[in-house]
């Protein structure tokens, strides 16, 4: 295969010059965007239902020794969600796809409601992971895919806006409704973009891909209000033979497969998972009288710096803002690697917990000002991660690969990311008895160093470019 073969098939899809386009492409990425936030609720809804079903009275299921399973299986729904999801994408296509991963939301939920085991309750979560897994790759594609370049950044990111409004809300109706109730209101969001969703076009490249000019120039009409400045694609150029191994010799292939991989993992290694695994108890440390509020302070600091990052995401650029996040989480996971050296009071062989009860046994002044700098840094680090690391890596997935091989890699990245955060959860008792915390968050410190020095040497800047020239670029065009 030559490089001119590997050329993007796609007109150079332009918007039309008008003051009054798109106003209807918010409609549709919002339509889209119901996927993150059912999403974000499936991710959320553990931390409030854990604790209404140990309160629970016979005949409600009894999670005993499964409560981090049934935390942690959502991960592996949603790993296997990101092959099928990628699988999907390509052959089914981006709405078809959206429309899908409302049958395993629901259907999990329910299960959830009308569970009288474990069994069922852990089926339940297995199911809304694998369309947690779905939606975390078809929603950032649908949307970029119908986002013209001024506002892609801005529609992008609010897939990770949507996911941490879906945590929040979780958070918030978890305080109100117990844990059947709670699941019944997880069926509303993937209810409502059902509904949604079969009013949206399917995205114009993607029809233009398949050869449907017509159907292509209707959704052009219906999202942008317009067909001038668009162009019919050469009658050759489409890669319905997929992907090949072959073509991971091609810099246009290999490049962005590259960036998008290592994104994702640097998103797990940052020390994300470690600073909500604490969260809760520093708050508590630092003599809050509701300690599970923290959750919910939390939460609104990541909705709120999401949306700031939503904002200025066109203006400042991916690159920035990436380097930016990393350096506050660098200080940040530094400051609480420091807490918990100060706080742990002389050498010792304990367990993380044992470092954690330590803290109690020193002075009160000592302990509540030790503990109000982790507060600091988590809600430094929560601030810095939402501003950058968090919606950036989902973004650029969605914007850096071709075409003809976007699903496939798109799943190869989620399913990293998945993973990823399946390993790190589940490895990082294990770690933190082999560094001891302070040590923990030093290394992750560390990682968050790597991530600024691999986005300032690898990562291209996509702010303004068409989802061809970012293509053009990769294959130095």
């Amino acid at each position: 295969m030559t490089p001119e073969d590997q050329e993007e098939i796609q007109p150079l899809l332009r918007p039309p010059d008008s003051a009054t386009l798109g106003r209807r492409v918010f409609l549709a990425a919002f339509a889209a965007a119901l996927g993150p936030l059912s999403f974000g609720f499936a991710l959320g809804y553990s931390s409030p239902a854990i604790p209404s079903l140990r309160r629970s009275a016979p005949p409600a299921p009894r999670l005993d020794d499964y409560a981090s399973w049934f935390g942690a299986i959502v991960n592996l729904g949603a790993a296997a969600g990101g092959v099928l999801g990628g699988w999907l994408v390509d052959r089914a296509g981006r709405k078809l796809s959206l429309l899908l991963c409302t049958v395993p939301f629901v259907t999990g939920f329910a299960i959830i409601t009308a569970a009288q085991d474990v069994w069922m309750l852990l089926g339940g979560r297995l199911l809304t992971g694998l369309a947690c897994g779905i939606a975390s790759l078809v929603a950032p594609v649908y949307i970029s895919e119908i986002a013209y370049p001024e506002v892609r950044g801005l529609l992008g990111s609010c897939v990770q806006l949507m996911v941490v409004t879906g945590i929040l809300l979780a958070y918030l109706a978890g305080r109100v409704l117990e844990w059947r109730w709670l699941a019944v209101l997880g069926c509303v969001p993937p209810a409502f973009m059902l509904l949604l969703m079969c009013c949206m076009p399917e995205t114009p490249r993607f029809l233009l891909a398949q050869h449907k000019l017509q159907e292509a120039l209707a959704a052009m009409q219906f999202l942008w209000g317009s067909e001038q400045g668009w162009e019919e694609p050469p009658v050759r150029a489409e890669h319905q033979q997929g992907f090949h191994l072959a073509q991971l010799k091609h810099p246009g292939i290999y490049k962005p497969f590259v960036i998008g991989i290592s994104l994702m993992v640097f998103q797990q290694l940052s020390g994300i998972n470690a600073v909500m695994f604490y969260a809760e108890t520093i708050f508590e440390e630092a003599k809050f009288k509701d300690s599970s509020l923290a959750s919910v302070i939390v939460g609104v600091i990541q909705v709120l710096f999401t949306a700031v990052a939503a904002l200025v995401m066109d203006r400042a650029g991916r690159r920035l803002l990436l380097a930016l996040s990393g350096v506050v989480m660098v200080f940040s996971t530094g400051a609480f690697g420091a807490y918990f050296k100060l706080a742990q009071g002389g050498p010792s062989n304990s367990s993380h917990v044992d470092h954690l009860a330590s803290v109690s046994m020193e002075p009160a002044s000592t302990t509540v000002g030790l503990s109000w700098l982790a507060v600091g840094s988590v809600c430094l680090f929560i601030a810095g991660f939402a501003v950058g690391w968090g919606p950036i890596p989902w973004l650029l997935m969605s914007e850096i690969f071709p075409l003809h091989v976007k699903g496939m890699a798109t799943g190869v990245c989620v399913l990293t990311n998945w993973l990823m955060a399946f390993l790190v959860t589940k490895e990082f008792s294990s770690l933190m008895e082999v560094l001891r915390p302070y040590g923990t968050f030093w290394l992750a410190s560390a990682f968050c160093i790597a991530s600024v020095l691999f986005t300032l040497s690898c990562v291209p800047e996509t702010k303004g470019k068409t989802l061809e020239q970012i293509t053009a670029h990769f294959e130095g065009r």
